[in-house]
């Protein structure tokens, strides 16, 4: 009896080969491969490597190798059998026994790879040599797909025509019809699965030819744009990722990997230089293609629309996060164009995309407010309300905390308020009252309360410039002079700021001080930024530049503390430019 082939690669798949040795030997990053000491024989030289990219490990002094089962099986003196299973109840696979023998099966699994591979290189001779595929090349050529680029991805032709690629193979029908290349119509007759269409085949992550994905030329009549494989015994789609087989190596060097949502948008990314790339092959992302990228990288970048998914992708995005210790974060490109577009008219705005892609909950947020003008203090109240249901769908009461403060930045509606009903977390609708309920000076009020009672948790972060108005700068300026004495800042204000300071000596604030401050911060920023755009020069422009990426740095928390000092040396500067 043995254990069935697929079940096998479940398990393969389902565990990483340096997480089962880092028990055994603490190990480096070293390039593409992770170097420790042998845990077979005693060194003080590290020589033994792991390599996630592969499955694979080897020690250059004793000579131990293998895959993650050899390991099981050498370090804990288990048989093959017992080294799947152990490695099966540590990764949760459910293991089905066969009655014959594993070796037939590992043997029809590659008689099936190896009918695809003849298929793979017919299509692709057929599309570079036959005078029919002529526009077909033409329409790659249009497309920047043709040469070099057809020759790297194997893009190949399906001819308009019943059988020719059954009877070029000569395989049995069954087979042909397994992997889903032929299949048998009305007359009886067997015929070809794809026809008048461009091939792009699909590999597994090791290479192995596993399915297809073929596109129609302009003016077909057929409907269906793409017609993809069906799933067979050695394609599934959702463990399947088109062009990893080609990135994981630049995947892992880079630790991050761009999800993408076609053929071409890959092929797009990998000529613009960016060649860790890979897409979905017809379906959307699933929890078994986040398992299989965290094998090589971390960090995901979405480069396809994202928020269109709504509630159910972001619970799962943020499930993922946590349970499989990833980042994901979203590429915005200019309206209208995708990826494979980009490649060809504009390869330096696709790398920008990527470089500049944003957290996934920033992401959705910037989509919010794009999409809803500030044009009254209502409209303000009811964004901040539609804002704090999206940040309070994140698990994580420290990351709603920080985007509240975005919130508050962006609507004027109180920190302090906002940071309260992240606190609470959950889905449920959430009210937040007009900025004028709370005091007609808008967030700087808040900040002006804690200011009065705790005078030592926020005054490093607040200067004059933080503040919108005339009467908050003066309450601000009093107390400041005052060091938070009511008392002796009401001597020298006018009425308007004595009333700002009334009220906020009564305020029962709870705000966060570093929330509301860095709230106060950008928001002023972005104040002087655009007053500054209608004078702006060569040496401007670069020191802006610094400038946004200072403000970015203000919503990560290893980073918010510098950044924020540096941004309030900047505000100091630039109210003494007149420009």
């Amino acid at each position: 009896m043995g254990i069935a082939e697929d079940d096998i690669q479940k398990v393969r798949s389902a565990v990483t080969l340096s997480d089962i040795v880092a028990p055994y030997s603490q190990l480096r990053r070293t390039g593409r491969t992770q170097v420790g000491l042998c845990p077979f024989h005693s060194e003080r030289t590290a020589s033994f490597n792991v390599n996630d990219e592969t499955g694979r490990y080897m020690c250059f002094g004793c000579g131990a190798k293998g895959d993650v089962f050899t390991f099981v099986q050498q370090m804990e003196h288990l048989d093959f059998a017992a080294s799947v299973e152990k490695l099966a109840s540590k990764c949760g696979v459910e293991l089905h026994y066969t009655s014959g023998a594993a070796t037939g099966e590992r043997k029809h699994r590659k008689e099936l790879q190896e009918l695809m591979e003849k298929a793979v290189e017919w299509y692709h001779h057929r599309l570079l040599e036959s005078p029919d595929a002529r526009t077909a090349r033409e329409y790659l050529r249009n497309r920047g797909l043709a040469g070099d680029v057809a020759r790297s991805f194997k893009i190949g032709w399906a001819p308009d025509d019943w059988d020719v690629l059954c009877q070029a193979l000569g395989a049995p029908a069954a087979m042909l019809q397994e992997v889903g290349l032929g299949f048998v119509n009305k007359a009886g007759r067997l015929q070809d699965s794809f026809r008048a269409r461009v091939m792009f085949p699909i590999f597994d992550e090791n290479g192995a030819a596993v399915a297809f994905g073929g596109r129609i030329l302009p003016g077909s009549t057929d409907p269906a744009k793409y017609k993809n494989s069906t799933e067979t015994p050695i394609y599934l789609k959702s463990r399947t990722l088109y062009g990893l087989n080609w990135a994981k190596g630049n995947v892992v060097k880079e630790d991050r990997v761009i999800v993408c949502e076609g053929y071409t948008d890959v092929i797009g990314f990998h000529r613009s230089g960016l060649a860790t790339a890979v897409a979905t092959c017809g379906t959307a992302l699933t929890e078994e293609h986040v398992k299989l990228m965290k094998r090589y990288a971390r960090n995901v970048v979405l480069a396809f629309d994202a928020d269109s998914a709504g509630q159910g992708a972001a619970d799962k995005f943020y499930a993922w996060e946590k349970k499989y210790d990833i980042s994901v974060s979203v590429a915005q490109f200019p309206a209208g164009q995708d990826p494979g577009e980009l490649a060809d008219t504009n390869p330096a705005a696709l790398t920008a995309a990527i470089d500049d892609a944003m957290p996934f909950l920033g992401f959705r947020l910037k989509r919010l407010f794009d999409a809803n003008p500030l044009r009254s203090p209502e409209s303000r109240a009811r964004l901040a309300s539609k804002a704090m249901e999206v940040v309070n769908e994140h698990p994580d009461s420290n990351v709603r905390r920080l985007y509240a403060g975005q919130v508050a930045s962006h609507t004027g509606v109180s920190a302090g308020e906002l940071v309260k009903i992240a606190d609470k977390g959950g889905s449920a609708p959430v009210v937040v009252s007009s900025p004028t309920q709370h005091a007609s000076e808008g967030a700087g009020f808040v900040a002006l309360s804690l200011l009065i009672h705790e005078w030592d948790s926020i005054a490093p972060w607040l200067i004059e410039e933080l503040f919108a108005d005339d009467a908050s700068r003066e309450a601000f300026r009093a107390l400041a002079d005052a060091d938070g004495d009511v008392h002796v800042a009401l001597q020298s204000v006018l009425p308007d700021a004595a009333s700002i300071i009334e009220r906020a000596s009564v305020y029962d604030v709870t705000a966060d001080a570093k929330v509301e401050s860095r709230a106060l911060i950008s928001a002023a920023v972005r104040r002087e930024l655009t007053r500054r755009q209608s004078a702006a020069d060569i040496e401007q422009i670069q020191q802006d530049r610094v400038v946004r990426i200072l403000l970015e740095d203000l919503n990560k928390p290893d980073k918010a503390d510098t950044a924020a000092v540096q941004l309030l040396q900047w505000l100091s500067q630039a109210a003494g430019d007149p420009a």
